[in-house]
């Protein structure tokens, strides 16, 4: 069993060996085109032959420019990939790997399918043949041939599917054609280096870096973990595109990467994904609003001011009641000029301003949904009426088996021509039935339907009720719509989220969506964010993704298996993510509240990957919280570090450290110190209102320590001639009781207790012995 899955696995990725060898004799024709040859020059040289992996195979085929030699054989085999500055093979030896294979969800020749069961089978190149900047690719056992286009450059060897044709020369039997269902274009197993940054398929160490690109959005890109090697791969798919699609391969310094995909951006017309990666703005962490309005902007902006935050984003339902249409909400009376007003408050206030919507989906009340549901809305699945239905009827007999369809979630709605119709449950026996159905929801008009009628389930697996159906004009339409009003109002930057609600295929359409909003912004968003990504969406999503908000109980233990997780990950895809969404929370006596060792951890876990966070408050929350100030102190701290580039490489990777916590200070001299701390746990006695922090610096031992939730005074048992009280470090030192052997010191507002002639331990149990 163990044998037959390695060989379903081996024939899925296109490696499998040959059934007959139909190679061609003779030599390739038209080698006059740039950059190739049959042969490598002087192949009898000795130093050539290492620069070029050895002995080349018998009319192999020469693919160069300044950086780099590709050679593959007459096969079809990548023999050999090398970076020429370092002369370092990049290739795994003796895979075998075809660097073309053409996939068929079944075989379609007639011989084949007498031959083969009807399962996806893939035949590998058997020879390849240059004429000038063409590559005619044969495969084994079938009749199609691949011609590709090439492009090389002195920076990247391009490859692009010019057509898919019958060559009936030599067939016995001449039979209809039959589709590619899926192309591999360019398949290379790449030797493993220190990182591989899966979503922009590269491989890369501080010396080389290997990257197979696609070029446009229809392009497929996947690799596989193989011992000692990657399998890289770029090809097509018939349901998505052949004709026209291609990738880039590029072999450089790493160093050079970046500038290496920028040229491929510019060439091809994609998003300025490396532009927006070197903006001195990439960094900053941004405040995001829910509830803003013309009453309330000015307030908010205080806030955000009060953090140091250098950007500010509006969700879209702040002003819009549901994505589709976005039509105004009733606290923006005058709509547009509302908008706009409050958009040129942020600029004023010296803060970019960000848009964070959704573009792929409606629900609510949207014209896309009511009083008649769009037929461009996406049908997950689709089934035939088998029984007349009236106006008044709960129950509806389908013909098809509705096993998998889910009883509590959102999805549980269906379209009926131009009625809508959410069900209770269904059976997966026959008679096959949605039951506990309500008729005519969402202002749709309940009506009768003759049997034998198609009707559809709505949504994706997200769940969600308006999803567009991405192989129409609706997806268009709406990001016109939504560009409209991020250019009229003047965003500076963007959120793509919920790109998860998209039908499949996903590797194609979660990035096509996004590709079709950004194309559509007349101002090109500085940076991006997104929720879902794929491979072209690197291009547009510049900053990765945030995950969602959690509560402060575990706020921690979240960053540290997630963001904290995330970002080495993403790092070796050259790309940032938003350590947030971060709530606001306040605390009572029962729960802990946001608080500012929360804040301090989660900003500097994301500045120690040159990462921005974000903060999601409401006024109310930011009014009731009784460590505000301080809150915002510590992110307006670290928003100065992300603007300076205070943090050194050393200081990044001890906050790299998750165990470890770190404090920002303000020195005596006015400058920040990053320092280590630890939390002292059952502080006074174990109050859960008493937090203190415990740290050493310029051979002392120091308290970091407040209240939770108002003022108090806290007794600790050291003398008063050993401790001194500041607000901040060697400023505004506060008065301190003495009674008998304890000091009597307010606690509120965060504040700092230095010891003298204390060590940690004695520092430690003398505040776990304080009382409040």
């Amino acid at each position: 069993m163990e044998k037959e899955r390695t060989n379903k696995k081996r024939t899925a990725s296109g490696v499998m060996p040959s059934r007959r060898q139909f190679l061609q004799s003779g030599s390739c024709l038209g080698v006059a085109g740039l950059g190739f040859s049959a042969q490598p020059p002087a192949a009898a040289d000795p130093q050539v032959r290492a620069a070029t992996g050895g002995t080349p195979s018998q009319g192999s085929i020469l693919l160069e420019n300044r950086e780099f030699s590709l050679r593959i054989s007459q096969n079809g085999r990548a023999e050999s990939l090398i970076h020429k500055p370092t002369s370092q093979e990049c290739l795994m030896q003796g895979t075998n790997t075809p660097m073309f294979v053409l996939t068929q969800y079944r075989p379609y020749n007639n011989e084949l399918q007498l031959r083969f069961p009807a399962k996806k089978r893939s035949f590998p190149a058997k020879s390849v043949e240059q004429q000038g900047n063409r590559l005619r690719i044969r495969f084994e056992l079938l009749d199609l041939v691949l011609t590709l286009n090439t492009k090389i450059t002195d920076t990247y060897v391009a490859f692009q599917v010019e057509k898919i044709e019958q060559d009936l020369t030599g067939v016995l039997r001449p039979g209809r054609h039959y589709p590619a269902d899926e192309l591999w274009i360019a398949q290379l197993p790449v030797k493993t280096r220190a990182n591989f940054g899966e979503w922009l398929n590269v491989m890369w160490d501080d010396q080389v870096a290997v990257n197979l690109l696609g070029t446009d959005p229809y392009a497929h890109i996947e690799s596989e973990e193989r011992p000692g090697y990657w399998l890289m791969q770029a090809g097509t798919a018939d349901e998505v595109k052949h004709e026209g699609v291609g990738a880039a391969l590029i072999v450089c310094k790493t160093s050079e990467l970046m500038n290496r995909i920028d040229r491929i951006e510019q060439d091809y017309g994609l998003p300025r994904g490396v532009e927006s990666r070197k903006r001195p703005e990439y960094p900053y962490s941004y405040f995001w609003v829910s509830d803003v309005n013309p009453k309330n902007i000015d307030e908010y902006i205080k806030f955000a001011k009060q953090g140091g935050f250098r950007t500010f984003t509006l969700y879209y339902t702040t002003f819009a009641k549901y994505p589709g249409h976005f039509p105004f909400r009733d606290d923006y009376p005058n709509g547009m000029v509302d908008l706009k007003g409050i958009i040129k408050k942020i600029h004023d206030a010296g803060m970019l301003a960000g848009l964070h919507f959704h573009y792929n989906k409606t629900f609510g009340m949207d014209p896309y949904i009511t009083p008649k549901p769009d037929p461009r809305l996406n049908l997950r699945r689709t089934y035939t009426l088998s029984a007349p239905l009236s106006a008044d009827d709960s129950v509806i007999e389908v013909e098809e088996n509705p096993r998998g369809c889910r009883e509590h979630s959102a999805e549980n709605y269906l379209r009926m021509e131009d009625e809508l119709i959410s069900y209770g449950d269904y059976t997966t026996e026959r008679p096959y039935r949605f039951t506990g159905c309500k008729r005519g929801i969402f202002g749709t008009q309940a009506k009768t339907h003759a049997s034998g009628l198609r009707l559809g389930l709505l949504g994706e697996v997200a769940g969600v009720i308006g999803v567009f159906d991405q192989r129409t004009t609706i997806q268009e339409e709406m990001s016109q719509r939504l560009a409209g009003i991020y250019d009229e109002a003047g965003f500076d930057y963007a959120y793509f989220d919920g790109a998860e609600d998209v039908p499949p295929p996903y590797w194609f359409n979660v990035s096509w969506a996004q590709w079709l909003t950004y194309k559509a912004f007349k101002n090109k968003p500085l940076f991006s964010e997104g929720a879902c990504k794929s491979h072209f969406s690197w291009h547009i999503l510049t900053r990765g993704n945030a995950f969602d908000v959690f509560e402060p109980e575990v706020l921690k233990a979240a960053v540290k298996e997630h963001p904290g997780d995330e970002a080495p990950r993403i790092a070796k895809d050259f790309t940032g993510l938003d350590f947030g969404w971060t709530g606001y929370v306040v605390p009572t006596a029962q729960k802990i509240g946001t608080q500012p060792d929360m804040l301090e951890y989660n900003t500097n876990r994301a500045a120690a990957w040159d990462c921005p966070f974000s903060f999601r408050p409401r006024l109310g929350e930011l009014a009731a919280h009784p460590r505000t100030a301080d809150n915002m102190e510590v992110v307006r701290r670290w928003e100065e570090v992300r603007v300076r580039r205070w943090l050194t490489p050393a200081q990044k990777e001890q906050l790299r450290n998750l165990d470890q916590e770190h404090i920002l200070l303000i020195n005596e001299k006015g400058e920040f110190e990053l320092i280590p701390y630890w939390e002292i746990k059952q502080a006074a006695g174990g109050n859960p209102l008493v937090h203190a922090f415990v740290f050493e610096r310029q051979s002392r031992v120091y308290v970091v320590f407040w209240h939770r939730l108002s003022d108090g005074r806290l007794r600790i048992p050291v003398a008063k001639s050993a401790v001194r009280l500041m607000r901040d470090l060697g400023k505004d030192q506060l008065p301190i009781e003495q009674s008998g052997q304890e000091i009597i010191v307010p606690i509120g507002n965060r504040a700092y207790l230095e010891f003298t002639g204390k060590s940690r331990n004695d520092v430690i149990k003398a505040l776990q012995s304080s009382s409040l």
